[in-house]
């Protein structure tokens, strides 16, 4: 049996800071529906667009990471809403509609 170590996204934040990297934090802070992540999951960017962690998949996290380097950029943070039909749910990465709420926020 192997293990995978897996680190919590706060901890790579804290030490990508400590590098003297730009970080952003995103946080999903609420959720309707079906969502793949619950609410307190965190996905972490640096300014460079390297990221750990998930707040969604598919689109949607390619939608976070990159509102999350112009946060980074500008120091302001953002609140993010995605939401789909049922129907398109897959293809922008929400399993089975329903809508999530994204915070993210520059790690001072």
């Amino acid at each position: 049996m192997t293990v995978i170590e897996t680190l919590d996204p706060l901890l790579t934040a804290e030490s990508w800071k400590r590098a003297g990297r730009d970080v952003a934090i995103a946080t999903v802070v609420e959720t309707w529906g079906s969502a793949p992540r619950p609410a307190g999951s965190h996905l972490v960017i640096d300014g460079e667009g390297n990221f750990e962690g998930s707040v969604s998949g598919g689109c949607v996290e390619g939608a976070v990471i990159t509102e999350a380097l112009d946060v980074i950029e500008s120091g302001e943070a953002k609140m993010l809403e995605f939401g789909v039909a049922d129907e398109t749910a897959w293809r922008v990465g929400l399993s089975c509609g329903g809508r999530i709420r994204v915070y993210v926020e520059r790690l001072s």
